[in-house]
C-alpha cells in the first residue's frame, strides 16, 4: 500500500528557512502530481503549491509564490517544500498530497493520497 510521509518539520525562527520533504513508501508515484497544503488551528486547510509529475510545471496558491518553493529531486522524484523567511502565521501542520489530476490537487478535492502531516512552528 502506497503511503506518503512528511518530514523536516519543527521549530524555526522567523526569517529563517526550513525544507520539508515528502517520501513515498510501498510503491512509486512517479506519474502523480504532488502538492503541499497546510492547516493552522481553527482554520481551513490551505493550498500551498503543486508540482506536476515531471517537475516541469508548478502552481502556487494565493500569496504563496516567493515565500515557498516546491520542487522534485532524485530518481524517485521526492517532493520538497522550501520555506523562506517564515512568519509566525505560517505555523501549521503541513501535508503533502498526490493525485493524477492536477486540478484535484489545486482544489484539494478527491485527492488519492495524503500524508499524515508534519508540524511547523515559527517562533522566536
Amino acid at each position: 500500500q502506497v503511503q506518503l510521509a512528511e518530514s523536516g518539520g519543527g521549530l524555526v525562527q522567523p526569517g529563517g528557512s526550513l525544507r520539508l520533504s515528502c517520501s513515498v513508501s510501498g510503491g512509486t508515484l512517479n506519474d502523480y502530481h504532488m502538492g503541499w497544503f497546510r492547516q493552522a488551528p481553527g482554520k481551513d486547510r490551505e493550498f500551498i503549491a503543486v508540482i506536476n509529475w515531471s517537475g516541469s510545471s508548478t502552481v502556487y496558491g494565493d500569496r504563496m509564490k516567493g515565500r515557498f518553493a516546491i520542487f522534485r529531486e532524485g530518481s524517485d522524484k521526492t517532493v520538497f517544500l522550501q520555506m523562506n523567511s517564515p512568519k509566525p502565521e505560517d505555523t501549521a501542520v503541513y501535508y503533502c498530497a498526490a493525485d493524477k489530476s492536477i486540478g484535484d490537487v489545486i482544489r484539494g478535492t478527491a485527492i488519492e493520497y495524503w500524508g499524515q502531516g508534519t508540524q511547523v512552528t515559527v517562533s522566536s
